[in-house]
């Protein structure tokens, strides 16, 4: 297939994202939106994937998550426990990326297929760009507390205008970053991953020489606050990987006969490793520091002379993981119908975080909002999860691209009324069922307070969604019409590719 001009939505309104040029080169920036990428254009390996998860999750966000389950009262070998299953999840973020080579769009263009045209912006408006938005300010709150903190060691006299400026420069790093785009994500990303492991390997080990091995909780817990405690860190872990739903955006570029395997593993493994191992590092740095205040305790074991390293480091890292959100989030919003191209919806996204976090910042506590968020923000992830990798299992990850993009009502991916009711009811219902069994610190629904506060939001919530959407999906004959839009050529080709 030779390179081609932008696809249009069929509806009649052009996508204005892309570019006939197709650009797709490091230092450039990307001309394409969510329009879907041709075969002569594609390019790269699945081994690209691991740099591009790899370098958002060499995170300090994970030594604050790490030490917050030592501070929930669990021992050193449960929260090791709580830590490996909760990354676990990083699969199911691997395995949803394989629908990105096999349709040649993005996830919040391939989610029509799931929720109808109409359903699917409702659901990504929320999913893709609000939830994206809170994330956005929820990471760059984490380096903007160790920016503020730098300038103190520089001498700079504190003020809110100053913490103000140290946030607006951290996002705008950010949004450069999203506007360039992919192919200068997956360049990027690569050497960000070799830095950023070199910096917190270091502060790695000076945390484990303090640790204490043999750390026990002064009061260890027992009966149901035992398991409200273990399910309470199951959630925080497992609340990072279950909120990445954009894995499809960062491989649409592969090649369509990429082996489906590889793209799972490769993405998977890529946030696994790190996320498991500077987790665990956080645990054990509660087990000698106050981690109340984590950039203090941590910076308390460094040479003067490393803190700032340290502090710069947190600062790419952070760079690194909100570029890539806002990169989806400003692709989320082209599929939604804001008629905008790719790099005003990125500034508009970013606008948006940056609003957010200077109110994180300058009026809410940092680690009450990290809590909060992430405790409870798997109610909504989890079942979206669970019901795009549900899609990709019973279309056997076969999804035309081009069909994705008509939007007419003729078209096959408007159902009744432009709603998939399979994907709406299985997504509404399974998240309700998440909220009555959700609990965290500040709140808790009915069924958990009822316990104590036990929190079961992610088995209920992915389970249930994924069953449900089986069941209805099969019910309702929402799969048959859409699926046979393929053509032979792309249905041998992403077939293939799912059996590999």
């Amino acid at each position: 297939m030779a390179p081609s001009s932008p696809s249009p939505d069929v509806s009649g309104s052009p996508d204005t994202s892309g570019h006939p040029d197709g650009v797709d080169r490091a230092g450039q920036v990307e001309t394409r939106g969510i329009d879907c990428v041709p075969d002569a254009e594609r390019h790269g390996t699945a081994r690209e994937l691991f740099g591009i998860w790899a370098a958002p999750n060499v995170s300090y966000l994970s030594f604050v998550v790490g030490a917050t389950l030592v501070l929930i009262g669990l021992s050193l070998g449960e929260a090791l426990a709580v830590i490996v299953a909760g990354n676990l999840f990083w699969l199911l973020t691997g395995f949803i990326a394989v629908s990105g080579p096999a349709s040649g769009t993005t996830g919040s263009v391939v989610s029509r297929a799931i929720y109808g045209v109409v359903g699917n912006k409702v659901v990504v408006a929320l999913t893709g760009w609000l939830i994206s938005a809170l994330y956005l300010a929820l990471n760059w709150s984490a380096a903007s507390v160790a920016g503020i903190g730098l300038t103190g060691r520089l001498g700079l006299p504190g003020s809110a205008a100053l913490d103000a400026f140290v946030i607006c420069l951290i996002a705008g790093a950010t949004v450069l970053v999203a506007i360039y785009g992919h192919a200068t994500i997956v360049r990027l990303y690569s050497a960000l991953t070799v830095l950023l492991t070199l910096v917190f390997v270091v502060v790695s080990a000076l945390v484990v020489t303090h640790a204490d091995w043999s750390y026990a909780p002064q009061e260890p817990l027992t009966g149901l606050g035992h398991l409200v405690a273990l399910t309470s860190g199951f959630t925080l872990v497992a609340s990072a990987p279950l909120s990445y739903a954009n894995s499809p955006d960062l491989a649409r570029y592969l090649p369509r006969e990429t082996s489906g395997t590889a793209i799972t593993l490769w993405t998977a493994a890529g946030a696994f490793l790190p996320s498991v191992a500077f987790t665990t590092v956080g645990t054990l740095a509660a087990t000698s520091l106050d981690m109340s205040d984590p950039q203090g305790a941590l910076e308390s074991l460094m040479p003067g002379w490393f803190a700032p390293v340290f502090v710069i480091g947190v600062v790419l890292n952070t760079i690194a993981n909100n570029g890539m959100t806002a990169y989806s989030a400003g692709l989320s919003m082209q599929s939604i119908g804001v008629r905008l191209p790719r790099v005003a919806a990125v500034l508009v996204v970013g606008a948006i975080g940056t609003a957010m976090t200077l109110f994180a910042i300058l009026v809410f506590d940092f680690l009450t909002a990290v809590n909060a968020m992430m405790e409870l923000v798997v109610i909504i992830t989890g079942p979206c999860m669970a019901v795009y990798a549900t899609d990709i299992l019973l279309r056997r990850n076969r999804y035309d691209g081009e069909a994705l993009h008509d939007q007419r009502r003729t078209g096959p991916y408007w159902y009744r009324g432009g709603v998939n009711w399979a994907g709406v009811l299985a997504t509404l219902l399974g998240a309700g069922a998440a909220t009555l069994c959700a609990g965290s610190t500040f709140w808790a629904g009915p069924l958990s307070a009822r316990m104590d506060g036990l929190n079961l939001a992610i088995p209920v919530g992915v389970l249930g969604s994924a069953v449900l959407y089986w069941t209805l999906s099969r019910a309702l004959g929402t799969l048959t019409a859409s699926t046979t839009t393929a053509t032979t050529a792309t249905t041998a080709a992403t077939a293939t590719t799912a059996r590999d």
